[in-house]
């Protein structure tokens, strides 16, 4: 993995685990329910996560853009199954998803290279 992702993933997980020492009831379970909705159900989680990558570039949001990119590779997501959920993102954000596009392209290159060198 890059320095990069490694970084990305890194101040995630502490800044996660730094909101998860407080003591609101409400943000852990919401951050487990979260967890939860990408497990296999009806749909798989191979599915799931690109659903949450569409929606996460369609609310252009770059970490959660990462973090589902990184999740899609890690279930096996393919450059043409990308390809065609950015396409739907597109589709349903509109041209202002375009910038948050090339940073989702540049993370899908830089973690399908790593998932295949690794």
């Amino acid at each position: 993995m890059t320095q990069a992702l490694t970084e990305f993933q890194a101040a995630r997980i502490q800044a996660n685990e730094r909101i998860l020492a407080g003591e609101s009831r409400a943000i852990k379970r919401f951050f487990r329910l979260d967890g939860e909705a990408y497990e296999d159900g009806a749909l798989p989680a191979k599915t799931k996560e690109l659903l949450g990558l569409v929606a996460s570039l369609v609310l252009r949001c770059d970490d959660c853009i990462t973090y589902h990119v990184i999740q899609c590779v890690k279930h096996g997501v393919t450059q043409a199954e990308f390809e065609e959920a950015f396409a739907v993102a597109l589709i349903v954000g509109g041209s202002i998803v375009i910038p948050h596009l090339r940073r989702a392209y540049a993370r899908m290159d830089e973690v399908l290279a790593t998932d295949r060198s690794g």
